[in-house]
């Protein structure tokens, strides 16, 4: 069925929206320790922007949708960032040294735009690092932007680490 089929009343209807993904079981991942949580995280937040662009595709057909999924490929490929825990604020990504709230956001975060360009912002203080054309681009900039030897990926929040 394409975005166009005509409905019995004559208004077009869309096809069917996906099904949502199943997602790895973050608390089963959790338990097994940070890195099983980050590398569990990744696949979630991966595959849960594959199903929203999906969704857009469908429900805006030919309306441009920021490349998330683009953006969480190229900095997934890195180790530095992929022994983080990644997530996403507002469409931006970024990186914690923490699996759980508060976040210990490492380097800075990367916005993807509508137009396909990438936005990298320093954390703190905050401040726009640049605007380039690529994911890997991006990547690039808050690679540039991480301490040398940053702190491994921790279970506790800073709260609870004191």
């Amino acid at each position: 069925m394409d975005a166009h089929t005509e409905t019995s009343g004559g208004k077009p209807s869309r096809p069917p929206l996906p099904p949502r993904p199943v997602l790895p079981d973050m608390a089963a991942a959790h338990a097994r320790g940070p890195a099983a949580a980050v590398e569990a995280h990744w696949q979630s937040v991966r595959l849960a922007w594959l199903w929203r662009q999906a969704v857009h595709e469908i429900r805006r057909p030919g309306r441009a949708y920021p490349p998330v999924v683009a953006l969480l490929d190229a900095a997934a490929a890195q180790p530095r960032l992929r022994r983080l825990y990644p997530f996403t604020s507002h469409f931006a990504l970024l990186f914690s040294s923490s699996t759980s709230y508060p976040w210990a956001v490492q380097g800075g975060s990367i916005e993807p735009m509508d137009n396909g360009r990438f936005t990298v912002r320093r954390r703190d203080p905050s401040a726009v690092i640049g605007e380039v054309g690529t994911a890997e681009e991006a990547v690039a900039l808050v690679l540039a932007l991480l301490p040398a030897g940053h702190e491994p990926v921790i279970t506790a929040s800073a709260d609870e680490r004191g």
